[in-house]
């Protein structure tokens, strides 16, 4: 464990989020898996890493999860990771599917 890293407390699968969760569940799952991953491969230190891999989890969750989703915790865990981790260009195509992701699986307004 580097920094307070927790990369791999993150173990959920595609074939998890198949099972009768909602439209979109599997793009969100597999934008949360690669943001992930990509903050795990950097290295450098971040002052709300941990508030983002919390946030990543909470969105995990919530692909994996049977019942219908949470606009706005998904709204609201996107933004806490867009804040956290929105500076650092190295990651910004993968929140950015992250977004997408969460706008494609959040109920319209």
């Amino acid at each position: 464990m580097i920094d307070g890293d927790r990369s791999g407390t993150f173990a959920w699968s595609a074939a998890e989020v198949a099972l009768g969760s909602a439209p979109g569940a599997a793009g969100l799952l597999g934008a949360v898996l690669r943001l992930r991953s990509e903050l795990a491969a950097h290295r450098a230190p971040l002052p709300d890493r941990a508030v983002a891999e919390d946030q990543l989890d909470a969105l995990g969750r919530q692909a994996v999860s049977s019942s219908a989703p949470d606009t706005e915790s998904l709204r609201h865990s996107l933004l806490l990771v867009a804040s956290a981790l929105g500076s650092v260009s190295a990651l910004s195509a993968a929140l950015t599917e992250l977004r997408v992701a969460v706008e494609a699986m959040a109920l319209p307004r």
